[in-house]
């Protein structure tokens, strides 16, 4: 039990004893720095059960608790704000029992009922690109931070390897490849891009000479030749035409090893795949089921579509007339799938982007329709674009920074701002390129990460790899400084402590060891909210506070060898819980900066 929860029993117990009234929750916050305390009670909240004025009614709690809970040692009252004051001994006996746990904050109990988070999920047209980066670096973190809590967790994507828009890019290529491959030079995803941008370039000369030729531009777009071709492939690749599988097969696999070079290069991994050329089908089959039930209903052209307006949505398509599929025909399909893959599943996580929340309102109501009770459990972790300063990205107009070049930039501007400070004189040149890609991703994935989800970034390479403020890079560096002094620790043979006795705290030393106790919470804050910036912001506050320890606090110099020993053990958890933190957050540390 933390000292949050402990405190929260004893004041619920002073209110009882106090004020014969049942107190179902209590509210703390930080205290203020302006303020004494270590933490602080929010009394307003209590007005709804106790009536009176509440600086006396602070004033009476905090009374009780110093004659009541050893570790109370006094208190005041700011207007509704009662704030505690805590015991050293307190902190330095928690310090103690955790100051050896290398997981510390990781639960290793996992719940028998499993999350499966959907992440990435590309269309095989295209390489992955800056947009696709934010969902893979967020989907990743958040089952890492799932994990931490004590969830068991399988990674997933589905891959979007059919429809029009992986039409266009195999008619592109029919009509313009000349046979051209893969290369070393050339990664397969890259080459299967390539003909997609083709196409849109053709696609629009076309509707520019039928508008010439007097169409408007809404005829032009739905006649021109390409698109109309296009069209027939989706036709013939769903009847089986050996022709078009055959060259779909090919481009595919392409892709896909294409793919999994640039998930390596950027360090995630799933336990499994699905694609859409497989799951459409089982949605066909559920919307047949659906239709007899009257989940669904047919309108005169052939299409199958599900009436949600009364539900405040409106109606929605999960069959063309021709009788292709569209995503929402796959995405049901998949979801079932995935739950007879995985009986164990509780619940999902969808990793995509804001301009498809309506999507996933429509598709977790259908489920429900279908008579699915794990559809209450399901997530859409609903997270905003990506921009450069430059605007937005546009696949089809190859307006898009691609992810293995994002890697690549990354590492470059690591080793133009290192040769800049003179860090790593001392280092042969494989170190350098494998640091310099270290420090790079973690710029990326830290500069990402520190975002709430749910806003939009600008993302900028240059400020992302600063040394200094909240980025990757300065956590990264105070990492490997908590590496070096452990170092020297070791050469000079002093030994950690098993009592903390000796030992008299400075403050800088008990703000430490409170942020270190929040660790726990903030991993399970982070599961609950699928938010890595909790985890990415703690990380930074935490380093803020041992930097300000480091330059106010001689570890070396200390007058005792018990406090020597005490700061050394004290750098130690800093530097596991730091690892712990950046290991959910997908991100290395390195020894040696």
């Amino acid at each position: 039990m933390n000292l949050q929860e402990t405190l929260e029993l004893h004041v619920k117990t002073a209110i009882k004893a106090l004020f014969q009234s049942e107190l179902e929750s209590v509210e703390f916050q930080a205290t203020r720095k302006e303020f004494a305390g270590d933490i602080t009670v929010v009394v307003f909240p209590m007005l709804r059960v106790v009536k009176g004025n509440p600086v006396v009614i602070g004033n009476q709690i905090g009374q009780y608790l110093v004659d009541n809970v050893e570790v109370v040692t006094g208190f005041n009252v700011v207007k509704g704000f009662l704030n505690i004051e805590i015991s050293d001994s307190y902190y330095l006996n928690f310090f103690q029992a955790i100051k050896d746990k290398t997981n510390y904050g990781f639960i290793d109990q996992k719940d028998d009922e499993a999350i499966m988070v959907e992440y990435s999920s590309p269309n095989t047209n295209k390489p992955l690109h800056l947009g696709h980066v934010r969902n893979v670096l967020l989907g990743y973190s958040v089952s890492e931070i799932l994990k931490a809590s004590g969830k068991k967790v399988y990674k997933t994507q589905i891959i979007n390897d059919r429809g029009i828009h992986i039409c266009k890019s195999m008619l592109a290529y029919q009509k313009f490849g000349q046979g051209e491959t893969p290369s070393e030079n050339l990664k397969g995803d890259k080459l299967v891009g390539n003909y997609y941008v083709k196409f849109d370039q053709e696609y629009k000369a076309e509707i520019a000479d039928l508008i010439e030729k007097g169409n408007t531009e809404e005829e032009a777009k739905k006649n021109a030749p390409l698109l109309l071709e296009a069209q027939e492939m989706l036709i013939k690749w769903e009847a089986g035409d050996e022709e078009v599988v055959s060259l779909w097969n090919e481009m595919n696999q392409w892709v896909y090893k294409g793919f999994e070079e640039t998930y390596k290069n950027i360090g995630v991994d799933f336990d499994a795949y699905y694609y859409e050329s497989d799951t459409y089908l089982l949605g066909k089959e559920f919307i047949a089921e659906g239709l007899k039930t009257g989940v669904f209903f047919k309108k005169d052209d052939g299409s199958v579509w599900c009436d949600l307006t009364e539900d405040g949505l409106d109606e929605k398509i999960v069959l063309r007339s021709d009788g292709t599929a569209v995503y929402m025909t796959q995405d049901i399909g998949t979801a079932i799938q995935r739950i007879k893959d995985y009986p164990d599943v509780g619940g999902m996580v969808y990793t995509v982007g804001n301009e498809q929340d309506y999507h996933f309102k429509v598709l977790f109501l259908i489920l429900k329709k279908l008579g699915f009770d794990w559809a209450k459990n399901l997530f859409h972790l609903s997270y905003g674009m990506v921009d450069l300063p430059s605007g937005k990205m546009k696949s089809r107009e190859g307006t898009v920074v691609d992810a293995d070049d994002l890697v690549q930039e990354m590492a470059d501007t690591a080793e133009e701002i290192s040769n800049e400070l003179g860090k790593l004189e001392d280092y042969d040149e494989n170190e350098k390129k494998a640091l310099y890609k270290t420090i790079g991703l973690g710029a990326l994935k830290y500069y990402i990460l520190k975002v709430d989800p749910k806003k939009r970034i600008l993302f900028d390479p240059k400020e992302s790899i600063d040394f200094q403020g909240n980025t990757g890079p300065f956590i990264q560096y105070t990492y490997a400084r908590i590496q070096s002094i452990l170092r020297k620790a070791d050469s000079d043979n002093v030994a950690s402590i098993s009592t903390n006795d000796a030992v008299v705290m400075h403050d800088k030393e008990k703000e430490l060891i409170k942020q270190l106790e929040l660790f726990p919470e903030v991993i399970q804050n982070a599961a609950e909210q699928h938010s890595p910036a909790l985890i990415a912001n703690y990380t930074y506050d935490l380093v803020k506070m041992y930097n300000s320890f480091f330059q106010n606090v001689s570890i070396f110099g200390a007058d005792l060898e018990a406090e020597k020993c005490f700061r050394i053990d004290l750098s130690r958890l800093v530097g596991y819980t730091v690892k712990n933190a950046f290991q959910v957050l997908g991100i290395a540390v390195p020894d040696r900066m």
